[in-house]
């Protein structure tokens, strides 16, 4: 592989990552809360919303998608993870909003990915591709491959690690309490004891 086989391959995987959009982030959804985000998709545009409730109550939330028009897309009612591709059947500004207001005390952790373009436009030819062509997008696949897998690993691990805090904390609890209540049932078996043992005065 010489050379230019080398820049043409990275010019052909950077234009791939330039021509999808999209956004991937973690936010906090406070208790009686709803939070929506705004995502610019021409028609006839595939996208992909997914998201997943990392942290809090009983990990479920409210999600709506729509349209410009305000057309509802896409609706889940106390749902955990999910996720749904579309097409979009006009240019504007799509609306994914979140909503914690059925829960009156439980902060939530959501994470949300908003895909918009191809996952793999590379494949988008009219005439037989190269070799070169085909290893680029075999690479760009494999790459995504392992940024999605690497985020649910994430995912995983926080939702494992915010577990493991929460049994720590109620054992912590629990075993204080079991101290306090031995200390108390012993020092009112020494009181109790001593009444037995003491003379009262007539």
């Amino acid at each position: 592989m010489n050379y230019w086989s080398i820049c043409l391959l990275f010019v052909s995987l950077f234009g791939t990552i330039l021509r999808t959009g999209g956004v991937e982030l973690s936010f906090e959804l406070p208790d009686n809360a709803k939070q929506c985000f705004y995502q610019e998709i021409e028609m006839n545009e595939t996208a992909m919303l997914e998201f997943q409730v990392v942290t809090g109550g009983q990990y479920d939330v409210d999600v709506i998608l729509e349209a410009p028009n305000k057309d509802v897309i896409y609706r889940q009612i106390k749902t955990q993870f999910d996720s749904h591709q579309f097409t979009a059947s006009m240019s504007g500004a799509y609306k994914a909003c979140f909503s914690n207001e059925f829960s009156t005390f439980s902060h939530k952790l959501v994470y949300m990915d908003f895909r918009v373009g191809e996952q793999y436009p590379l494949g988008e030819h009219v005439t037989v591709m190269t070799q070169m062509e085909s290893s680029a997008q075999e690479i760009h696949k494999n790459l995504n491959n392992i940024l999605d897998y690497q985020t649910h690993h994430r995912l995983r691990e926080a939702q494992g690690r915010k577990r493991a805090e929460d049994l720590n904390t109620r054992v912590l609890v629990w075993s204080v309490m079991e101290t306090l209540t031995i200390l108390i049932i012993s020092v009112g078996q020494v009181f109790i004891l001593r009444t037995f043992f003491t003379e009262r005065k007539r």
